[in-house]
């Protein structure tokens, strides 16, 4: 007998904007970047997600870079 396992997707079809309370899940640093997995989610700093570039978005069923805001954040002060 085999079982066979289907994951649901989310029902929101783009994660939430990253928030000033979202941290990364290596470093804890400010989150920048969500990776949408059909397991979960992970966020990640702009350096943690750069290092880890290429496997996250070969594993993403969404990938959502928010970096930009960094250069916004940076111009404002």
């Amino acid at each position: 007998m085999s079982v066979n396992a289907t994951v649901t997707p989310a029902a929101h079809a783009t994660p939430a904007t990253l928030t000033a309370s979202d941290r990364c899940d290596r470093c804890g640093a400010q989150a920048r970047v969500r990776v949408v997995l059909v397991t979960g989610d992970l966020v990640f700093c702009a350096h943690h997600a750069k290092a880890y570039d290429e496997k996250l978005r070969a594993k993403a069923v969404e990938y959502v870079d928010e970096t930009h805001s960094l250069v916004t954040e940076m111009s404002n002060n």
